[in-house]
């Protein structure tokens, strides 16, 4: 366990982090949300060990958090100019936003359904990470079907020796889920209410709510999106997700 609550030293800590993940192994790091468990997201067997140890399969694909905006293009395709209206807004922050991948990557996130979630935390010592790493697989840190952890002795007590690192940034300063929308259909929709408000995100794009109607007047036939339910609590990517999100969407805090 190692401190990262001053940028003045925590050097050493990130650096054994970045070791960590390099290694192929999990790391426990604070986020603007909640802790997240992070493993390299391009490497296959580091995801899967991710998903063992919060004891999720596949179609539970883990959400990935980017350093910077700039990444999104590098990730996913096909963004609509109103998805990147609101990642300009709410990036850093608590948004998560559901997008078609692109097909030219090598990795292997779960069951994605071709789609992945990607969040940009708004916490220095896990943008620092971050910097380091390029983008980690990152999913709440916590066993499935438990409350996202809070603080790393909660992380610690839940994942045990699952994980090689553990970053202590002190209490999450949000402890909110971030908001997760589905930017892969006709409309956009949020499949997860969290730290970010619907009433927000509309004041920069028109989003549709969790129960709002697929049709509204003037919408063109057969415009439909597919709906979402809030499943454990962190961020998946992918269009389906425990408790039937969205593939991909989250059902837990994309830990960050």
């Amino acid at each position: 366990m190692h401190d990262v609550t001053d940028p003045n030293t925590w050097g050493p800590a990130i650096d054994e982090a970045v070791n960590t993940v390099s290694r192929g192994g999990l790391v426990v790091l604070p986020t603007d949300t909640v802790y997240g468990i992070g493993a390299d997201a391009f490497d296959a067997e580091a995801v899967a060990a991710l998903l063992a140890a919060k004891g999720r399969g596949r179609q539970m694909p883990p959400p990935v958090l980017v350093p910077d905006v700039r990444t999104l293009d590098g990730l996913a395709t096909e963004v609509p100019d109103d998805a990147r209206k609101l990642v300009e807004a709410f990036w850093p922050g608590g948004f998560t936003i559901i997008l078609q991948a692109q097909p030219s990557l090598q990795w292997d996130l779960g069951e994605t359904h071709g789609t992945v979630a990607l969040r940009m935390p708004d916490h220095p010592a896990a943008l620092a990470l971050l910097r380091r790493t390029g983008p980690l697989a990152v999913s709440s840190a916590n066993a499935s079907g438990s409350p996202a952890a809070l603080d790393v002795t909660d992380a610690r007590e839940q994942l045990g020796d699952s994980v090689s690192t553990y970053l202590d940034g002190g209490d999450a300063p949000g402890g909110v889920a971030s908001t997760i929308v589905d930017a892969t259909g006709a409309h956009l929709r949020v499949v997860r209410q969290g730290a970010i408000t619907l009433e927000a995100l509309n004041e920069v794009a028109r989003v549709r709510g969790v129960d709002e109607p697929e049709d509204e007047p003037g919408d063109e036939p057969g415009a439909d999106l597919e709906g979402a339910s809030e499943g454990d609590s962190v961020g998946d990517s992918g269009r389906s997700s425990e408790g039937g999100p969205a593939a991909g969407a989250p059902a837990e805090e994309p830990a960050g």
